[in-house]
């Protein structure tokens, strides 16, 4: 039988009402729904009815399907960002043929090369901080996020850096969850307005990453991601275009200085009210050094950033269309339905999570979680290109933090996500102090 649209709580019945409630209290407005109305369940949305679960047997039936079973969900959401040749908006044949290329320049030696750079620009962020003041931990992560993936990115020196640093801010400062969730608002009105406004941003931002693409084309080199992905060959030798090299940077650079970001300012977030997991952390990794692959490779360290994206996930959902029907937990549901696995639902799950709402680190270390009951990078064949770039990252980070320079938080209550244009993050700046007997090993 085809699946019975829920209707949702007593209340506004518009669907920008309602979108703009989710946007700003998504995760726990999933969970009042799977209460009322059981997994699976529906919500309407400004790009039509979305069926959405968060049973691992119900992400497992969407991860493992037939790729060709779906398209992009809210594809228009993000295009006028990403760009249409982005493999996170490609489907089909022609996404696996990009994965293909791609996925290496994100793994093994290529992670490994970078791994200094994300050490010095933690260090040259925590030079600012002073004994006695405080500071924003989202702000002070997007600095040493941001400063990593323009060095890694584009390899460059600091004043060539700048205008894209520049143009990067300015593009994502004018993107709001208002214009990426709301098409109908998608109007220039005289060149005034949000979207006049981003638009103006996105054709600077063009402008400067197609003359880097340019430049970087008269002496290619594999030391940073732009030039890896200019030498990168298709079987047939083919190379990627400028415009599908722009789309991939983009895609990579929005999605991977603001999302880790939010993971790192969280880490700190609970690590910080858990004295004892923060000390055993910090014992773990006080001898490690510049051993990145030995960082790699403790154990603790991969619970704690588990944990951290267990309880706090980015995305918390990952979305789908469906080309054609998908049995569902029991329901047929018919082609031009969305479909989303939401990890914000199956990380909650007390059968898989006991004291789901604690952080425990220790629960990664004693048992091992399948791909559908832990699934922060998503799964199946659009799992984040970048997910083992990104932990590494946040375990390089993290680690630098933690044995150079002591911290107190000084906003300990509970801090509820908050999405910022599309990722999530602490809703309330966590603050710290750096405490006095900060010291730079």
């Amino acid at each position: 039988m085809e699946i019975q649209m829920n209707r949702l709580p007593a209340g506004p019945r518009s669907t920008v009402v309602l979108a703009a409630r989710y946007l700003h209290d998504a995760c726990a407005y999933y969970a009042r729904c799977e209460s009322r109305y059981g997994d699976p369940f529906t919500l309407p949305t400004p790009f039509g009815p979305l069926v959405v679960t968060g049973a691992p047997e119900g992400i497992q039936t969407i991860y493992t399907a037939d790729p060709d079973t779906f398209d992009i969900f809210a594809k228009s959401s993000v295009e006028p960002f990403l760009g249409a040749s982005s493999l996170m908006l490609s489907t089909g044949e022609t996404h696996s043929r990009n994965r293909r290329l791609l996925l290496p320049r994100f793994h093994g030696r290529h992670i490994d090369q970078f791994a200094a750079a994300m050490a010095e620009a933690a260090a040259r962020a925590m030079a600012r901080w002073r004994p006695g003041k405080s500071f924003v931990a989202q702000d002070e992560m997007h600095h040493i996020s941001l400063d990593i993936i323009l060095k890694v990115f584009f390899g460059a020196k600091a004043e060539i850096l700048a205008p894209i640093e520049d143009a990067l801010l300015i593009a994502q400062q004018s993107i709001t969850p208002a214009i990426t969730f709301l098409p109908c608002i998608r109007h220039q009105f005289a060149g005034l307005g949000p979207w006049a406004r981003f638009r103006r941003a996105m054709e600077n931002f063009d402008r400067v990453i197609f003359q880097m693409i340019r430049e970087a084309r008269l002496q290619p080199s594999e030391d940073n991601i732009l030039g890896l992905l200019l030498t990168a060959r298709y079987e047939d030798g083919e190379g990627l275009s400028d415009v599908a090299v722009r789309d991939e940077i983009v895609s990579l650079v929005a999605a991977g200085h603001e999302t880790l970001a939010s993971a790192l300012a969280w880490a700190l977030y609970w690590l910080h009210r858990e004295p004892a997991a923060l000390t055993r952390l910090r014992e773990e990794t006080a001898d490690v050094g510049t051993n990145f692959e030995r960082l790699f490779a403790l154990p603790y360290m991969d619970a704690v950033c588990n944990e951290t994206l267990r309880l706090c996930p980015i995305l918390p959902e990952v979305t789908r269309l469906l080309r054609r029907p998908l049995k569902l937990l029991g329901y047929t549901l018919p082609a031009g339905v969305g479909v989303a696995s939401v990890a914000t639902l199956v990380h909650m799950r007390e059968d898989l999570y006991p004291q789901a709402h604690e952080f425990r680190p220790e629960r990664f270390l004693s048992r091992k979680y399948s791909p559908f009951e832990f699934v922060p990078f998503g799964g199946g064949t659009h799992r984040c290109l970048g997910a083992s770039f990104a932990i590494f990252e946040m375990k390089i980070v993290l680690a630098k933090i933690l044995r150079d320079c002591r911290l107190r938080l000084l906003t300990p209550g509970p801090i509820r996500p908050r999405r910022r244009s599309v990722p999530f993050g602490p809703q309330r700046g966590v603050v710290f102090m750096v405490e006095e007997e900060y010291s730079r090993a």
